[in-house]
């Protein structure tokens, strides 16, 4: 075995041996998101999976998108904190990620826009997510002001801004997905 041979060999065992180190951020980063994408597909898919599918059949597929969202937004009731206005801030995210399902006819913008939503307010920007007061984060913003406009201690979910920003995103999303895919 030839000398470079030979050192290219010990460089790819020292590779396999000693991994590159992560840096904190990055480990913290892809921990939150794996964490939320867990919980994104297990609520995507008993509010928004099988159980919207079986309602719509019954009783069509908006009246169940607000019976599931509706239940969706109690589930949260038991967040600590959590306030009535927070559950309808939930409420009106649900009925968005229906409107999601209806038109692009899978979860997986759902769960993608889940997943993003809880990934940003708890590792990103570091606040309160659903009354979850996050650590191990890459920014502390702290919110000042009336709890109506910052959400207070749950978090911005239950401020008066959260379901305005949703309107805006569900308009914008409606203008670009026109046609429902969803199978009925």
């Amino acid at each position: 075995m030839t000398v470079k041979k030979r050192m290219i060999q010990c460089r790819l065992v020292s590779i396999v041996a000693r991994p590159p180190i992560v840096a904190p951020n990055q480990f913290l980063a892809a921990a939150w998101g794996g964490a939320f994408l867990l919980s994104a597909i297990a609520e995507e898919f008993l509010f928004r999976g099988y159980a919207q599918f079986t309602r719509t059949t019954g009783i069509g597929f908006w009246p169940a998108a607000a019976v599931l969202s509706a239940l969706f937004g109690l589930s949260h009731l038991s967040n600590k904190g959590e306030t009535i206005f927070g559950a309808l801030s939930v409420v009106s995210f649900g009925l968005l990620l229906c409107l999601f399902l209806r038109r692009t006819g899978t979860l997986w913008c759902a769960v993608g826009f889940h997943l993003g939503y809880d990934w940003s307010q708890t590792f990103f920007y570091g606040v309160p997510n659903s009354g979850f007061t996050p650590s191990h984060n890459l920014f502390n913003v702290t919110l000042n002001g009336s709890q109506w406009l910052t959400g207070g201690t749950v978090g911005p979910e239950s401020s008066v801004i959260c379901p305005l920003v949703l309107a805006v995103v569900a308009i914008l999303f409606s203008l670009k997905y026109r046609e429902a895919r969803y199978q009925e």
